[in-house]
């Protein structure tokens, strides 16, 4: 590469300026009569994701989890916790910013998210609820799949 096209590439920069809780929600629907039945939950985990584009260089990135635990048919208590940051990214490639976004940031979020989880369900007088490692790296692939077969079909259903 020569040093004209090496002073052309913009630096890369990536920059956490802030993580914050955005929005909690903690609901116990069926509190107290499910405090004396036999603790055998069933938890079910929704994750989403959103971004954000607040200015050419800065963007909001929120992880979303949802958590309902049932005791045979009834809820035990609903969590959701909406962790939020937003990023300074400047210089990277376009390819670059799908992982970055998609992937990247919600794993820095994921720890912080966790712990409000933990703490609200704790503090909503249920066991620790500790959640497992999330390998959004393979998240991120699937969801690009998903999106390239649907192109794909919707795609070769206008064909027809």
């Amino acid at each position: 590469m020569t040093e004209a096209a090496k002073q052309e590439e913009p630096k890369r920069e990536f920059a956490l300026q802030r993580i914050y809780t955005k929005d909690i929600s903690f609901e116990t629907p069926n509190s107290p009569a499910v405090f004396q039945k036999e603790w055998k939950p069933e938890s079910s985990v929704n994750l989403n994701t959103e971004v954000a584009k607040l200015s050419d260089k800065v963007f909001e990135v929120m992880l979303t989890v949802t958590i309902t635990t049932k005791i045979s048919d009834q809820t035990a208590y609903l969590a959701e916790v909406k962790q939020a940051g937003i990023f300074g990214i400047n210089g990277f490639p376009e390819q670059e910013m799908g992982p970055l976004l998609g992937s990247y940031c919600p794993n820095l979020l994921f720890p912080y998210v966790r712990e409000v989880v933990s703490d609200l369900v704790t503090k909503g007088s249920f066991p620790q609820l500790l959640l497992q490692p999330v390998n959004f790296d393979a998240l991120y692939a699937q969801h690009q799949q998903e999106l390239a077969k649907k192109a794909a079909d919707d795609q070769s259903t206008a064909k027809h």
